[in-house]
């Protein structure tokens, strides 16, 4: 059926919908002039950071949250409709759009194309408190912490030096990474450039000369270690900035639907964030592996790496308090806008438009 041109507008607007890796987990099937479903993948067979499925959940939420402000300003609401059965997957999300004008138009519209991952360090202004004031509202339902001070700065800067360490020496990682990252190109529709991965010219040649094979990294991590690029891409990253920031849930997530909800809070908090002329650069990794220590999940072949990831869970816990590790949905790091020289677009929508309900589980790109 032939969709309204108001509806391939939305969609054209909410497909830059930030994913894990660029992976853009969704594919549109049109069910009316107005109305579309969203099928909702997930990256297990592919990413070690989500073998459980959630961070693919947790993008699916923020698609939904800017097909919603997408929505809102063209008047209409978006009637999201969440799976009946979470079990299913691809996951089946109904949306209807209906004219409402008493929605309002939603100020975070023009953020949606503006907002970006920042990985190169930013000045460590510190947030003002009208700043700090929005970003806390966007964060409902959820609430979010904050690390501000220098050393509550350097502790998260650590925690995640740390927990790259993993990233770097796992043959999993190494898997994800050869194939989600675009070598000698300043944009790509589906991976991420190499010149947006926050590294100078000389790290980002040794990293792409040690990434032809597993082999070769695991041989140039055993003779140089991996100091060098963890200082570079992490810690000095994370102490030069304005804050971190961590959205709690009010209870540890057990569902799609929580999930569903902390996604949309934390896009809420990302785009708020842009408007303010702000960038955020996600954090999520110290999570998916303490979360994996935590459920005793075999994530990898590499012995050491366990007893890394249960090192990195006890650093959060110590950060976030007891319980609240069980809570947090969101890490990030957030400071004023900086130029980068790439960035990750999007798959133009024709190629996200699919005419039918898929019979597999992952559409081509995510192969």
């Amino acid at each position: 059926m032939k969709p309204a041109p108001a509806l391939l507008r939305l969609l054209d607007s909410a497909r830059w919908a930030p994913s894990g890796d660029n992976s853009q987990p969704w594919r549109f099937v049109i069910r009316g002039p107005l109305a579309f479903d969203v099928y909702g993948y997930d990256t297990r067979a592919h990413s070690v950071y989500d073998l459980d499925g959630w961070a693919s959940e947790l993008a699916h939420g923020m698609l939904l949250e800017t097909i919603a402000i997408a929505a809102a300003h063209q008047g209409s609401r978006a009637v999201i409709a969440l799976p009946d059965d979470a079990s299913k997957a691809p996951h089946r999300y109904r949306i209807t759009l209906e004219a409402d004008a008493a929605v309002g138009d939603d100020s975070l519209s023009d953020a949606i194309q503006l907002r970006s991952v920042q990985r190169r360090p930013m000045r460590p202004r510190p947030l003002s408190a009208s700043e700090r004031t929005m970003l806390d509202r966007a964060a409902a339902p959820l609430r979010a912490v904050w690390f501000e001070t220098w050393s509550a700065r350097r502790r998260i800067a650590a925690l995640c030096a740390r927990n790259a360490r993993i990233r770097l020496t796992i043959p999993e990682a190494y898997d994800a990474h050869r194939a989600v990252i675009a070598w000698g190109v300043r944009t790509s529709d589906d991976r991420m450039p190499d010149v947006a991965l926050g590294a100078d010219p000389l790290l980002l040649a040794i990293m792409r000369h040690a990434m032809t094979s597993w082999s070769r990294l695991d041989r140039m991590n055993r003779w140089m270690g991996t100091l060098a690029p963890r200082v570079a891409l992490d810690f000095l990253p994370g102490l030069l900035c304005s804050a971190h920031v961590a959205l709690m849930a009010p209870a540890a997530p057990s569902s799609l639907d929580d999930r569903i909800a902390a996604g949309r809070a934390a896009q809420r908090v990302w785009l708020t964030a842009t408007s303010l002329d702000l960038q955020m650069q996600p954090e999520y990794t110290p999570l998916v592996f303490a979360r994996y220590a935590e459920s005793g999940r075999r994530f990898t072949v590499v012995d050491a790496a366990y007893a890394q990831a249960r090192e990195v869970a006890d650093n959060l816990l110590k950060a976030l308090g007891k319980d609240a590790v069980k809570r947090t949905v969101w890490l990030a790091r957030i400071g004023p806008h900086r130029s980068s020289p790439g960035r990750s677009l999007r798959l133009p929508l024709d190629r996200l438009i699919i005419d039918e309900a898929p019979a597999d589980l992952a559409p081509p790109a995510l192969q």
